[in-house]
């Protein structure tokens, strides 16, 4: 199985290096800047695992047209039109689109979704969000999705930080992000009730919690059948 991938960060450079240790073979990482790879290699290429910058979709997607090669798609903050274009392709050829490829995180919305509908009525609701000081987009992909798991039909106004005299809240969900350091990855949910709270909080020490999500992802798309695939179907 051979796998390109695109983006050259510390993310990209990752999943080339242990690709082999997921039964795959790494050609290396390019981007829409640097396109040889995926140009000169389109014939071999099982599976683009796509980890950089938005501007990069658009090219993948124009170049995998009319291939068999799967796509696992992992870059935060695509616009809507971008998601929506993911999932036409994915009538054509098998797409994965996480904002996160940690089990745990997928196992935290999977909670959120659970007991946000009991609490929702009775407990303000709070999302902070903690990433390394190289991180480019606020909120995270990460935090938006779990905002979703909590509020899917989009009862509560997010608040994204606060600042002035504000006044008391109203029905909404604050959304915090903090930058520092090279934290991998920290997300909290705090419900706060009359007299009691509930904290719900991951914690990634690792890129590799990422990276290993991403390259089964890669993995399980080979046995599938064109369609948009998701963390909930890596889980089952």
């Amino acid at each position: 199985m051979k796998a390109l991938v695109v983006g050259k960060g510390r993310m990209g450079q990752l999943l080339s290096a242990h690709a082999d240790s997921f039964g795959m073979h790494s050609l290396g990482c390019c981007d829409v800047l640097d396109p040889a790879l995926l140009l000169d290699h389109k014939e071999e290429i099982d599976v683009i695992l796509d980890f950089s910058h938005p501007d990069n979709l658009d090219w993948i997607l124009d170049e995998i047209e009319g291939t068999n090669i799967a796509l696992v798609e992992g870059t935060t903050a695509l616009s809507e039109a971008q998601k929506q274009r993911l999932a036409q392709q994915a009538a054509r050829q098998p797409v994965f689109y996480s904002a996160n490829y940690s089990y745990g995180v997928a196992v935290f919305q999977k909670l959120l979704k659970t007991i946000t509908p009991l609490l929702k009525d009775g407990f303000d609701m709070e999302l902070v969000e903690t990433h390394h000081n190289q991180k480019a987009d606020a909120p995270s992909g990460t935090a938006l999705a779990l905002l979703e798991a909590m509020d899917p039909d989009g009862e509560f106004e997010r608040v994204y930080a606060r600042e002035g005299v504000v006044g008391k809240r109203g029905k909404e969900i604050g959304v915090h992000a903090l930058r520092g350091g090279t934290i991998a990855g920290i997300h909290e949910v705090d419900f706060f009730g009359e007299d009691e709270t509930i904290e719900i909080k991951h914690t990634a020490t690792s890129r590799m919690i990422f990276v290993n999500g991403a390259l089964k992802a890669a993995r399980f798309l080979t046995d599938q059948q064109p369609g948009l695939y998701t963390m909930d179907d890596l889980l089952r």
